[in-house]
């Protein structure tokens, strides 16, 4: 049976072209222009002002900006829980890693080792362990933060697709998170590794971390990597790691035996920042 006729196209358009595109059209500064394709998206989306730093939109001097809004302070409160919930998103998948296998979609799933650029003996750490995977969608904030406490000891470039990431695709193309374009990085947490990986997708502009600014462009074909061993980069639980220009994917990767995912976990199920997302195991 053919996939939708969506994702059928996906095959044939010229994903890399559309997002140099859209990436200098969101880094534009219009003036008028850009304060009015805002005004638009924010209609169309129904994005909540309200929640942001700075809620007047002629304040935002390119989409860019607008995309990575700051949220006002409180408007996120951090849980207590050992782990929290990294970013605004609807949960996609979650649960055990089988052996090495990461669920995707029915009938779908891929490696730790493909995820993490082919890096064999970084992909054993998570065997057996647990993930989760969750999708930004366009409405949501796009700034990525720490689930918990975490030493950053690797960071990984790995060039891949720019397939959209909805939940359409998830279910029709396979090893799709493995398979697109993904910022890796590596944190040393009181319970073991931890792998946040920051997945690309058709428009994504390009991906950034606080401690190195904005990682792509340039989009290189070979995987480019950072060691950060023993340069004290220690982020707190709830602190800002990253950030979309415009949307895509946060995969985590965790350990066996270090966590339980909140009860009330389901996939499609809206999840905020700062929320409860697991207690550690016993």
């Amino acid at each position: 049976m053919l996939p939708p006729l969506a994702i059928q196209q996906q095959y044939l358009l010229p994903k890399n072209l559309l997002t140099v595109i859209a990436g200098k059209i969101a880094g534009w500064r219009g003036g008028a222009l850009t304060h009015a394709l805002v005004r638009r998206f924010v209609a169309q989306y129904k994005v909540d002002m309200s929640e942001a730093a700075d809620p007047r939109i002629e304040s935002y001097a390119t989409f860019n900006d607008f995309f990575t809004r700051p949220l006002r302070e409180g408007a996120r409160p951090i849980s207590s829980a050992p782990f929290v919930c990294p970013v605004d998103a609807a949960i996609s998948q979650f649960g055990p890693i089988e052996h090495d296998q990461i669920f995707q979609a029915k009938g779908h799933s891929y490696s730790s080792r493909a995820l993490l650029g082919g890096d064999q003996q970084l992909a054993h750490r998570f065997d057996h362990g647990h993930f989760a995977t969750l999708y930004l969608a366009p409405k949501d904030y796009h700034r990525i933060h720490m689930p918990c406490d975490g030493t950053l000891t690797r960071m990984i470039y790995v060039p891949g697709e720019l397939f959209s990431v909805n939940p359409l695709t998830a279910r029709h193309v396979p090893g799709l998170f493995a398979r697109n374009e993904r910022v890796v990085c590596i944190f040393e947490c009181a319970q073991g590794p931890m792998a946040l990986v920051l997945v690309g997708a058709t428009i994504v502009g390009s991906m950034a971390t606080v401690w190195h600014g904005v990682v792509n462009p340039p989009r290189t074909r070979a995987i480019r990597e950072w060691n950060y061993e023993g340069q004290g980069i220690r982020l707190a639980k709830g602190a800002e790691m990253g950030r979309f220009l415009l949307g895509s994917t946060v995969v985590m990767l965790f350990p066996k035996n270090v966590l339980t995912f909140h009860a009330d976990w389901a996939p499609t199920r809206p999840v905020r920042l700062g929320e409860p997302m697991a207690t550690v195991v016993g």
